[in-house]
């Protein structure tokens, strides 16, 4: 195929060849550039460690590679290679400050290499690679990330260890001219000396030991400044929910709150949120590895989510983060793949019991209502109230029990939780919790020695054993946010909380109720019955598999428990290579990976040992011996 300029005068000329003349795309210019600084950052290490690697033919490559400074300098290669693998990172995701960097870097490298080699060669490739950068700049338009001190911190202990690790192999590229055989220790001491640029125990002949002390000298330095540079550079904090923020989504869940499940979740004060220009839609979110995460749809009028999602998109792209939506309703994701063109995948189903449905009776629920009259034989009892309707001392037993029951030292939750209990904003929302009588009802005598934790009016419903939390869904429905249980309380507590919050849902003018979200549902059900193709059973089988650490299947089996509807829910992405790194940001907010670091120059006292939430204190209940005896 080709095209014909100037009528047919013209000679014609192949589009193949118009492609390469007009050069790259625009938008292709960034990782092009970026995995060029990498390979000439790879080749640029291996010319300052390997000696044999300089005097080869790759070599003559490498000397005219843009980014070596000096070809005669091991030490000046290394370093080099080592910033230009740091700066391709910040090229490929469209970075400005790297992209001045490198704008500066390769003129130093064209004028170095005319200076040192009079390579005309060298220059023309540092000149040919510096031209789609200055031609394509808009291109490398993104803002810095949120960040913190301590990546200054994060960056000496990465950068110490490659350094430390290469360190290494330049003591070691240098056999024939070693004096002597010295051991590991005395090669690791020799690198930890030269770091800091002073000779080590390892002796070598010729020009080596110039070579291994420049280049471990510059290793050294290296680490030093880019951990000074990242430690008093200005910082760039993670968005966070203000205060008239959580006003204006508040307002918006007032007159929108019914249409999604999750829109309470909004609330959370760890994600940061943008709004449309008319302010009547908004879109809440989290950025995680260079992730920019929201989850469910967003809040508001449907009418101006585009004018929100436009708003959500302009912020990645300012900040080159990837885009991405976590469990969005089937027509968030019409609306969010029509507006900016990403791709959609059924992530899952969440469980929905409508509450005049639900019944105990019928053989399907013939395992609940067993487990749930068992536990009643058993003497637990329930109260399903309002946040509002609970006295300070009764939500902080209930927060301290949540706390101690939690099992683990970060609280997860992201899409579908709320992350505190009892605030006073969110007083509709709804706390089931379960209780053992002790077989004999407190006196008032009693109530008092024991202390707040019982004279909150809760004695006759003996020690608290589990909790269940709820978010409100619109006017009439809630939405599961948190279940905790003692340890030592009998099996099925969460289902006996659930169905006393389902029977007590009418009272409190409930009709809709969400349980948990079950990832990949459909897979598991259909890979299970009858006539199931192989490709869907080796799929089941291989979520049962990672069920032992994500309880995939067990949600799943908890939640069809009570007979639910299933809803679909959607991941949002932009291409298909994003999904790994959008699963491994997720897991991150929800919990299951933990990569934080403590807050900086902050001693964290050591815990009091206390007792567990739903018991007395022990001057409480010092007290209550006394008076007993």
């Amino acid at each position: 195929m080709s095209v014909t300029v100037d009528g047919d005068k013209s000679r014609s000329v192949p589009v193949r060849v118009r492609r390469i003349l007009n050069g790259p795309r625009p938008e292709a210019v960034p990782a092009l550039v970026g995995t060029a600084c990498t390979f000439i950052g790879l080749i640029d290490i291996a010319a300052g460690v390997f000696p044999r690697f300089r005097a080869s033919r790759m070599h003559a490559v490498a000397e005219v590679l843009p980014g070596t400074l000096s070809p005669l300098s091991a030490a000046l290669s290394l370093s080099v290679g080592v910033l230009l693998l740091l700066l391709a990172h910040g090229l490929k995701r469209n970075k400005r400050r790297a992209w001045r960097a490198a704008v500066v870097l390769l003129p130093l490298g064209a004028a170095a290499q005319f200076a040192w080699r009079h390579s005309l060669t060298g220059v023309l490739l540092s000149l040919a690679l510096l031209v789609p950068l200055l031609r394509h700049r808009d291109q490398f338009a993104a803002l810095p990330d949120p960040r913190s001190r301590w990546r200054a911190l994060a960056n000496f202990i990465l950068m110490g260890a490659g350094s430390l690790a290469l360190g290494l192999v330049v003591v070691s590229a240098h056999p024939r001219r070693i004096i002597g055989s010295p051991g590991i220790t005395d090669r690791l001491e020799h690198v930890m000396y030269g770091l800091v640029g002073v000779e080590g125990p390892v002796g070598y002949t010729g020009n080596a030991d110039w070579t291994v002390g420049y280049s471990l000298g510059a290793l050294g330095m290296l680490t030093a400044l880019t951990t000074v540079y990242l430690a008093f550079r200005p910082e760039h904090p993670a968005a966070r929910l203000t205060e008239d923020d959580e006003t204006r989504l508040r307002a918006l869940l007032a007159r929108h709150g019914g249409r999604d499940s999750l829109g309470h979740f909004a609330l959370r004060r760890d994600k940061g949120v943008v709004f449309s220009p008319s302010g009547k839609a908004a879109v809440c979110y989290r950025v995680v590895s260079g992730v920019m995460l929201a989850s469910g749809d967003p809040i508001g009028d449907v009418e101006a989510w585009p004018g929100a999602i436009e708003r959500f998109m302009d912020e990645a792209k300012a900040h080159s983060w990837t885009p991405a939506v976590m469990g969005c309703s089937e027509t968030g994701g019409e609306v969010w793949t029509r507006e900016t063109g990403l791709d959609a995948l059924e992530l899952g189903d969440e469980a929905v019991v409508d509450v005049k449905d639900f019944s105990l009776s019928g053989r399907a629920m013939r395992n609940v209502r067993q487990m749930v009259k068992r536990i009643e034989r058993n003497g637990y009892e329930t109260r399903v109230r309002r946040v509002r309707d609970l006295s300070e001392g009764e939500l902080e037993r209930v927060r301290r029990a949540a706390a101690d029951w939690r099992g683990t030292d970060t609280e997860r939750g992201f899409s579908m939780a709320l992350g505190r209990i009892g605030d006073p904003a969110d007083g509709d929302a709804v706390i089931a919790t379960a209780h053992k009588k002790d077989g004999a009802a407190r006196s008032a005598s009693d109530r008092a020695a024991v202390g707040d934790g019982w004279a909150d009016d809760t004695s006759a419903y003996g020690d608290l054993k589990a909790i269940i939390h709820f978010v409100p869904w619109g006017l009439d429905g809630m939405s599961l946010e948190l279940m905790r249980r003692d340890r030592s309380a009998d099996p099925g507590m969460n289902e006996l909380l659930i169905v006393a919050a389902l029977q007590e849902s009418p009272r409190l003018g409930i009709e809709r109720v969400s349980l948990n979200f079950a990832m990949f549902r459909a897979a598991l059900a259909r890979g299970e019955k009858i006539g199931a193709g192989p490709v869907l059973r080796i799929w089941r089988g291989l979520l049962v598999f990672l069920s032992r650490w994500f309880q995939i299947e067990s949600l799943y089996k908890f939640n069809a428990k009570f007979q639910p509807r299933w809803e679909p829910r959607f991941v949002v992405y932009r291409k298909s290579r994003d999904l790994p790194r959008i699963g491994f940001a997720a897991m991150q907010a929800e919990g299951f990976v933990n990569l934080a670091l403590p807050r900086p120059f902050t001693r964290r006292p050591a815990p009091a040992r206390r007792p567990c939430a739903h018991l007395p204190t022990p001057a409480a209940a010092a007290e209550h011996e006394v008076r007993a005896a």
